[in-house]
């Protein structure tokens, strides 16, 4: 591990021990500030930036009592397409499918701070090279990145790999199953707020188990996510919809459920 990775994972330990011990609002900001130099040392989407670990990933949940269940294996009824219209990807065998083509789907609700868990699958007979052939992601607000995309034995940059924060974040490990197998992810988003002037009050948090393995723990966002140029924040809705990414490849999904939570107070 390169020393530059080693001196921030420390700095990082250390911070969080002792936001542990003090609850300090000058540790979170301290936190805050090394999670932004991390993402600022590296050119977007840099081939030298470290892999991460390959691990074995765990096995599938269920939803819970007061889930709002987005997708049960029946009909996309809580989803809408790119024009407000019936959603035109396809429905069989207890899941859908993007097709290309079909445009982007979102949420028919809007959500800010939300559990979210959903399930997804390369089929096994699909050609995958780096960024293309696998690729879909999911967004929160319709604008913060959960990058999908085939990562077992498929090389791509470390912050466009499964389960990153696209353009600013790999995640810890990488624990993503064979093509024709699906994953599992579950989300814990906390939405930005912003000041009454439009500035940015508190960053949007992300927190990203994958296949039971915390592959993103509580991560701030820098901005936006986007593709080859990092944006900052812009103000926005309290809450927006979810988007899943038709990127051309006929990626698969099933049980998609989400939970509202309740809004974290922010330290001044």
């Amino acid at each position: 591990m390169p020393l530059k990775m080693t001196v921030t994972t420390m700095i990082l330990g250390s911070i969080l021990l002792s936001k542990a011990v003090s609850g300090h609002a000058s540790i979170e900001a301290s936190l805050r500030h090394v999670l932004v130099q991390e993402v600022k040392q590296w050119k977007i989407h840099d081939m030298d930036r470290p892999q991460p670990i390959v691990v074995d990933p765990g096995t599938c949940g269920s939803a819970p009592s007061d889930a709002i269940r987005l997708f049960d294996g029946g009909n996309l009824d809580h989803w809408i397409g790119r024009y407000g219209n019936t959603p035109d990807w396809t429905i069989k065998d207890g899941y859908f499918q993007v097709r290309p083509g079909g445009g982007d789907i979102r949420t028919s609700s809007t959500y800010g701070d939300c559990q979210l868990h959903m399930e997804w699958m390369i089929p096994e007979d699909r050609g995958c090279d780096g960024q293309s052939g696998c690729n879909s992601g999911v967004f929160f607000q319709d604008r913060y990145e959960v990058q999908i995309l085939h990562s077992n034995g498929n090389r791509t940059y470390p912050d466009g790999m499964a389960a990153s924060l696209y353009g600013q974040s790999p995640p810890l490990v990488n624990a993503c199953r064979p093509k024709g197998q699906w994953n599992t992810y579950d989300i814990i988003y906390r939405a930005p707020r912003f000041n009454q002037d439009g500035t940015l009050k508190s960053p949007a948090r992300m927190t990203v188990i994958f296949n039971g393995i915390p592959v993103q723990i509580d991560v701030a966002l820098v901005g936006d996510t986007s593709h080859m140029r990092r944006v900052g924040y812009t103000a926005h809705p309290d809450k927006g919809p979810i988007r899943l990414q038709d990127h051309g490849d006929p990626i698969c999904f099933r049980n998609i459920w989400v939970r509202n939570l309740p809004p974290q107070q922010v330290v001044e």
